[in-house]
């Protein structure tokens, strides 16, 4: 699962649904949504054990997922019939734009409120990290803050957006799933302009 919620469209962007938005909202299944995108590939009794949930939540919580379009199963890597295995979908989620409006507006706040309280908690983990690394006690890298200020038009910064998904897409494609060294990144970027 490569599935990101964002507020700037790819080419491979998915407008969310409503649906997508109620099942996207719940705090237990963005953190199931995090552990697919991790794992590429996960039953209900693996995400119970590694998230420390009840079995049955877990299958509960994937069939929300299922049934709004985020996650789909991978027959091709179940044991038998019965064997249920989950994966993400690759593609970029947006909430909406002028052109396609959010369906359900209070539940695509609720969103932006859940999401920018997960960014908080990264960036309180990165500031955390980083007096060690700053100081030289570690030299491993394991985050970065970068601020930079350009002047842009909306137009030119959108096709930068779109840009900057694009790259990330390519490297995730060319990445050797099978290399120890690889590691996950969560990458948030948030960006403003000077009117807000």
């Amino acid at each position: 699962m490569a599935d990101d919620a964002g507020t700037s469209a790819g080419d491979d962007a998915v407008f969310m649904t409503s649906a997508m938005l109620k099942a996207y909202s719940h705090p237990l299944r963005r953190r199931i949504l995090r552990l697919i995108a991790r794992r590429e590939h996960l039953r209900a009794a693996d995400i119970a054990a590694e998230l420390g949930v009840p079995a049955n939540s877990a299958s509960f919580h994937l069939r929300v997922l299922a049934d709004a379009g985020l996650i789909e199963e991978a027959p091709d890597r179940a044991r038998d019939r019965r064997d249920r295995v989950w994966t993400g979908r690759k593609r970029a989620l947006n909430l909406g734009d002028p052109q396609n409006p959010v369906a359900d507006e209070a539940l695509g706040g609720a969103v932006v409120a859940a999401l920018a309280e997960e960014h908080g908690e990264l960036v309180r983990r990165v500031l955390a990290w980083s007096p060690e690394y700053v100081a030289g006690r570690t030299t491993e890298v394991h985050a970065s803050f970068v601020q930079r200020t350009i002047r842009l038009t909306e137009a030119e910064f959108e096709d930068v957006m779109r840009q900057v998904n694009d790259v990330l897409s390519a490297a995730d494609d060319a990445h050797d799933a099978t290399d120890p060294d690889g590691r996950y990144w969560q990458l948030d970027i948030v960006v403003a302009d000077d009117t807000i």
